[in-house]
């Protein structure tokens, strides 16, 4: 990208998903990462035999047991995604578990549901499937079936497709593939696409899971992979890292629309760019200081921030003797010498979870997002003393070992830089800023209706376990937010269940206490679902009879006022003083039984509620009346 094609950013973070070793969830992963775990395991003789490790690699003293793996990776619900069960056993879990990562993160982001008509772009890449050689290739009945369907479930230009197709998602969809910088590439051109209006939500990310998973690997002095299976970035015995599993999804949207929706915005993209370090390096695997110190500038001048104001960069430190002093070098020659009197922090997350290839860069970006959302720094992993070919002491960066505040410099807002170098010289580089949201009104509803959603049982009674732990955990949420997300941002699934609650706490009790009897499957969806609105007619009438929903429902008091004040003049007197009454309001009860006051009284509460029904997009199929009942469903009706 040249320094004229640098566009100015101004987008929002709405979403995040992923899983990563030793944690399922971007919670988990925070979780771990505040605690400054190493989230890479030891293998034992047991798991290296079953995964077919031969015995003279496993005697070899330079083989290294060690592995970064993911969890539950052969679980996968194949009929919500209609994969039918030969398709999913012919994919790749790099696919499954990105769609199902896609997802989440859409529902995270509140824009999974069905009401919505946002054009949903898809970027994305993936590394090279071993789960075709390694399993379907060997095994003489899937290789026999070995075709179309095996290549769509394992060659990586299919994985955007592949969630367009299976979430219907009507966005560009494209597949990135720059080796180790493809998914910090993919939220770049994200970026681009929303600020060229091709989509109005953008999916960006990246995966990679090797198959096995539970396999160390051979050390050659030389390679990226460390003599010991630990990553200790710009440290002085810093030796290279080691193959990592996992899967990062982000969701953006244009600033303005995100604040307009009400979207909860996790961090703003103020500029990104790419680049290519050409030939001016010692070989095409090696990095470039002037190419990397360029995509920094450029990122910084589309962000249009001084580099004085980041406050934190997560870099893409992988623990080479080569990559790691290239890497600050860079970053000291694109900060400029003038930062040098402030200190930047700078960490690397493959300290702890390993190399996630073609995931890492997103992973990077989750880590940093998740910073500024927290306002807290978390250590970098195994650093002791400074790599002697790094000149820290004349660079405005220091190693962050300890979780600590991250502090905002002078008056402006958070910021944080995101880098990722692939192999071959593609550079990418994101800047961030902390979200500094509105305070939002609070909700008029006293009580809020949360309703839930699955595919099959077992499937509602995880999501109402996972949404209990999720209160439980957050216990100053605005339930009315929840409600909203629940109800507009989630698939219409046939499991349902709903609840009602005042508050967080009596939620999570409603959600907690014992179920009595299964809950009901939705009719079949394709058939349609039709309602009816039946109006009774005299009779039906009492004192007070919409005291609480007049209070509770704005919308509706609009529209009961509307109608008693057309019908206050008329009648020569005002409903409202009936109709708002104590229910033991002996007198309010006596005039109601008046015909002249019931049947007004009755039309306008019940055409009220006709029309709050409708504006939930609630429409009657038919419409049925007795008495009074009859003149407003003729109304509604249009007669």
């Amino acid at each position: 990208m040249t320094p004229d094609s640098v566009s100015t950013l101004d987008l929002a973070v709405v979403g995040l998903a992923g899983r990563f070793p030793g944690a399922p969830s971007v919670d988990a992963f925070w979780r771990r990462l505040r605690a400054g775990e190493e989230c890479i395991r030891d293998l034992d003789e047991d798991e290296l035999r079953a995964a077919g490790v031969p015995a003279r690699w496993r005697n070899d003293p330079a083989y290294v047991r060690r592995a970064a793996d993911v969890a539950d990776v052969d679980r996968f619900d194949a009929r919500l995604f209609r994969f039918t069960p030969r398709e999913a056993e012919l994919t790749d879990p790099q696919f499954r578990v990105f769609l199902e990562d896609v997802w989440t993160a859409l529902e995270i982001a509140g824009l999974l549901g069905e009401s919505h008509e946002l054009r949903v772009g898809v970027f994305a890449g993936s590394s090279p499937s071993t789960y075709y050689s390694s399993c379907l290739a060997t095994t003489p009945d899937a290789a026999q079936a070995l075709g179309a369907q095996a290549s769509l479930g394992n060659t990586p230009d299919y994985l955007a497709t592949q969630v367009s197709y299976r979430l219907d998602l009507r966005g560009p969809s494209l597949t990135v593939q720059t080796a180790c910088s493809t998914s910090l590439v993919a939220i770049h051109w994200a970026a681009q696409s929303l600020l060229n209006h091709e989509c109005d939500v953008a999916v960006a990310g990246g995966v990679s899971i090797t198959v096995p998973q539970t396999t160390g690997y051979l050390y050659e002095e030389g390679d990226i992979a460390s003599p010991d299976g630990r990553c200790r970035a710009f440290d002085a015995d810093a030796s290279g890292t080691l193959k990592g599993n996992g899967s990062a999804v982000v969701v953006l949207r244009r600033r303005d629309d995100a604040e307009r929706d009400g979207d909860t915005i996790l961090a703003i993209v103020r500029g990104s760019a790419l680049n290519n370090d050409g030939s001016a390096k010692i070989g095409f695997t090696a990095p470039s200081v002037d190419g990397q110190a360029a995509v920094i500038s450029e990122a910084l001048a589309a962000a249009d921030v001084d580099s004085a104001t980041i406050g934190y960069v997560e870099a893409h430190g992988t623990a080479t003797p080569l990559g790691d002093p290239i890497e600050v070098a860079a970053l000291t020659q694109a900060f400029g010498p003038s930062r040098r009197a402030a200190r930047c922090a700078l960490g690397s997350v493959k300290t702890n979870v390993g190399h996630l290839d073609a995931a890492a860069g997103a992973t990077g970006f989750l880590k940093a997002v998740l910073s500024l959302r927290h306002r807290e720094l978390v250590p970098s992993l195994h650093y002791r003393t400074p790599n002697p070919k790094i000149d820290f002491e004349t660079s405005p960066f220091f190693v962050n070992t300890t979780l600590r505040p991250f502090e905002a410099i002078g008056d402006a807002p958070r910021r944080a830089g995101v880098s990722s170098f692939g192999i071959g010289g593609t550079n990418a580089h994101v800047v961030l800023e902390e979200s500094l949201e509105a305070p939002r009104a609070p909700s008029t509803r006293r009580r809020q209706t949360l309703v839930l959603s699955a595919a099959t049982e077992t499937a509602l009674g995880t999501a109402t376990a996972n949404l209990a732990d999720h209160l439980e955990a957050r216990p100053d949420l605005d339930l009315a937010d929840v409600a909203y997300t629940l109800q507009v941002g989630r698939k219409r699934l046939p499991w349902r269940r709903s609840l009602v609650a005042t508050d967080v706490r009596e939620a999570v009790a409603a959600l907690r206490a014992p179920v009595t009897g299964p809950p009901a499957p939705a009719p079949d969806e394709r058939r349609g679902s039709r309602v009816a609105f039946l109006f009774p007619g005299q009779g039906a009438q009492h004192a007070g009879m919409v005291r609480f929903l007049a209070r509770e429902e704005p919308s509706f008091r609009a529209l009961l006022d509307r109608c008693v004040d057309e019908l206050t003049p008329r009648l020569g007197v005002d409903l409202r003083d009936l109709l708002l009454a104590a229910p033991d309001d002996a007198a309010a009860n006596e005039r109601l039984r008046d015909t002249a006051l019931a049947q007004p009284a009755l039309f306008v509460v019940e055409r009220a509620l006709a029309e709050r029904w409708m504006s939930c997009g609630i429409a009657p199929a038919a419409m049925a009346g007795h008495s009074i009942g009859e003149y407003v469903a003729a109304q509604i009706a249009g007669v």
